[in-house]
């Protein structure tokens, strides 16, 4: 099976992947692509812009994964906009998703944040993501305790502040492997994730 994950970051969806599975992943950041490398040496990886590569090149693939940048999506720009920075959002995510439902006849994603504003093309729900895709995504449970929850919740805080950007818009390796097997229905039973 040929899958392409495109926007591959650092590529926290693409984690837990069965091996079998021949990944390309497209980055446009050298120095991301440099570290998806490292993590995952048997990926091809190509530097080049991902929205160009999906248009010509979609019908390569079995799986098509596409995360397009959320900066311009998510909640943040209402504080932003607050701030005096005011931007659009970023309509290519959009692109893809009438491009590939139009086009795909293989299983294709569109994941991103959950928008600040009413999405235009209804999507599924998952956390703080929101998939378009040409499958059903099955929920999934969060195992968490009321005792533990404001612990958790503040451990994430620390850990967020932490990491990089471009770590903290790493899906959920646990989520990536949940969609991945929506996708071709290998498991039905519902991951938790923490």
């Amino acid at each position: 099976m040929k899958a392409l994950n495109l926007y591959a970051g650092l590529g926290g969806n693409r984690e837990l992947w069965p091996e079998e599975v021949e990944v390309t992943a497209i980055e446009l950041d050298r120095k991301i692509a440099k570290r998806y490398k490292e993590r995952f040496p048997e990926d091809e990886v190509i530097i080049t812009d991902a929205h160009k590569f999906l248009l010509e090149c979609y019908s390569e693939y079995n799986f098509i994964w596409s995360s397009p940048p959320c900066q311009s999506h998510s909640g943040t720009n209402n504080f932003l906009h607050a701030q005096g920075i005011k931007r659009f959002p970023d309509l290519k995510l959009y692109e893809e998703v009438i491009f590939l439902k139009r086009w795909c006849r293989e299983r294709w994603v569109v994941e991103n944040v959950r928008p600040y504003y009413e999405p235009l093309i209804y999507p599924q729900f998952a956390g703080r993501h929101v998939f378009w895709a040409n499958f059903l995504i099955t929920p999934l449970k969060v195992k968490c305790d009321i005792g533990t929850m404001n612990r958790a919740a503040s451990q994430m805080a620390q850990d967020r502040a932490k990491k990089s950007q471009v770590e903290r818009n790493c899906v959920n390796p646990k989520l990536g492997l949940h969609v991945f097997d929506c996708a071709f229905k290998v498991r039905q039973e519902t991951l938790n994730v923490a």
